[in-house]
Formats: C-alpha cells, structure tokens, sequence
C-alpha cells in the first residue's frame, strides 16, 4: 500500500510505515491542483495543517482508506466529504498537550511582565525599565474556555503556580468530566459569561466550528474586566478580531497573545501593525522536537494498524 507526506513529518514516523512494508512518497510541498492530480493513486496521506483536504480534492481520492492528521486540529479536512467517502479520518489530540500548554504558559508570562516590549526595544538600544513594571501570574485568576488535553495540563501546571483555575467547557453538562476538573483543583462555572467576568487571564482551548465561531466577541468582551488578557493558542476563528482591537486600541482589555489566525500566513494589517499590548506568534504553539516526534510516531502507528486492518 502507498502513503503519500504532503506535510513536513519526522523521520520517527516514516520509518514506521517503512518498517511495516508501505512504500511511502515524500511531497512536502505539493499544491492543491497537484495533489488533485496525484490523490487517487494512494491507500493514506498524512497532513499537518498546510494540506487543505477540500471535498474537490477528496472527489479523486478513488483509493484513499484513510487521512492522518498529525496534531489536533480537523478544520483542513473537509470530514463531512471524507465520510461520504468512507474515509476515515485520524488525528493525535494527546501528542501536543505538553507543548502548547507550556506555550500557552509562555504568552501569559509575555504579557504579564512585558518581555516581548523589553526584548524589541533593548535591542533598539532603549532602556525602557520604568515602562515594564508587570505583574506575577501567583494568585491571579486563570479562566480556560474549554477543557481538553491542553487545558487539563495547563491547570495543572498553573495551580502548581499558585493561580486560581476556572473553566468553562460544554463538558460542564457532563459529570465524569466535572468531576476530573474539580479533582485537579478547577472551580466549575456555568456559562462563559460567568467566567469572563471574573478571570484575569483567558485562555482558549476550543476546536474550530459553527458553534465557537467568534465566542470572544465584543459583547463578551465588554464583560472582561480592564486588567484582562486573552491568551489563543487554539484556532484564529475563535476571535472577533475587530472586537478585540477596539478593545487593545481603547484598554478595555489589557493585552492579547494570539498564536493562530483565520488567514495563516497572518496578512491582517490591523493585528500586524498594533503591537502596544498585543503578542504575536507565528503559530508556533505546538512546534517543539518532542511533540513533533510524537505527533509523527502516534499517527503512524494509528495508521498502519488501521491499513493492517
């Protein structure tokens, strides 16, 4: 059986399918009217997030048994097309948890004590000390919009600290998982209203989709309160990103740190030019040699066992 690696992935993973017996091509940087072309020759394609597997591209995938998606993110896959199709679609949510939590860590850590704005002007030779007085995250107030993998080692690491955890998830309907949150030591909140008014910092684990399109938006925005940051290392649609502006520009809020974006790579001139109290990153969150290693063995080892199948 053929493995087409449209995306980057660690040689950990492609000696897997090697050693299994699978000839696997290599094509990082194939193109969408490419794979088009090539698609329909292949048993399983393992993405990142650059390979958009669109309907128009799944319509010539004649063989394709199964897509593996190396990370957590299925919003590049259209699964709607892929069911119809009998394909299955895998991904690793667990690989990443370590990495983007710690990441996430970093970005409050950034805004907290502004070391984004000392780095940038110490090395333009300015010595802005009395403008970076900040503020320790003991004692503040965490609130996690969603509570999956990352959000759960995030509170870990962040009670460990001395910060008060929130949450917030769809999962507050669901004891099991009410109980898990309680037992690392979160407090429970109703709505995401409730929370919002209340934390200090938010933090966003939510998956892309109808339902968390823009759940930070303005009217929820006006809820925070003035010395509030937003911390998004999730997915870029969960923002109304004119709402959050309005809200850096007139210190309604107190600063941002984004990680993803609705457009990658980032071309929103408005985020791009606004650097006062606003943190940017290149999506970056997951990009550590010990989750990319991960994500690359787990999905293989996912879809050979599948294809054995």
């Amino acid at each position: 059986m053929k493995i087409l690696i449209s995306d980057k992935l660690q040689e950990e993973g492609i000696k897997i399918f090697e050693d299994n017996g699978f000839e696997v091509i290599k094509n990082f940087t194939i193109t969408k009217e490419e794979l088009k072309q090539e698609i329909g020759d292949y048993d399983g394609i393992v993405i990142r997030s650059r390979t958009k597997l669109t309907a128009d591209v799944l319509e010539h995938a004649k063989k394709l048994k199964v897509i593996g998606r190396a990370g957590v993110g299925l919003d590049n896959v259209d699964q709607k097309k892929a069911a119809e199709l009998n394909i299955d679609v895998l991904n690793t949510p667990e690989a990443p948890a370590v990495s983007v939590a710690e990441f996430a860590l970093g970005l409050m850590l950034t805004l907290a004590r502004k070391i984004s704005f000392a780095d940038r002007t110490t090395h333009e030779a300015k010595w802005n000390k009395n403008k970076c007085l900040g503020y320790t995250l003991n004692g503040k107030k965490l609130g996690l919009v969603g509570f999956g993998n990352i959000a759960k080692h995030l509170a870990k690491i962040a009670i460990a600290m001395g910060m008060e955890v929130g949450v917030y998830s769809r999962f507050s309907k669901g004891q099991v998982a009410i109980d898990e949150a309680k037992n690392i030591g979160c407090l429970i909140y109703p709505s995401v209203e409730d929370l919002l008014k209340e934390a200090q910092i938010i933090s966003l684990h939510l998956p892309s989709s109808p339902q968390t399109e823009n759940v930070i938006n303005e009217e929820r925005i006006n809820l925070m309160r003035k010395d509030a940051i937003i911390i998004n290392t999730a997915r870029g649609n969960l923002i109304d990103n004119k709402a959050l502006l309005k809200a850096l520009k007139n210190k309604d809020i107190a600063g941002a740190a984004l990680d993803v974006y609705r457009e990658e790579p980032l071309k929103d001139q408005e985020l791009i030019n606004w650097d006062e109290n606003l943190v940017l990153t290149p999506h970056i969150a997951s990009q550590s040699i010990e989750n990319q290693t991960a994500a690359a063995t787990m999905i293989a080892e996912k879809m050979v066992n599948f294809l054995k199948k």
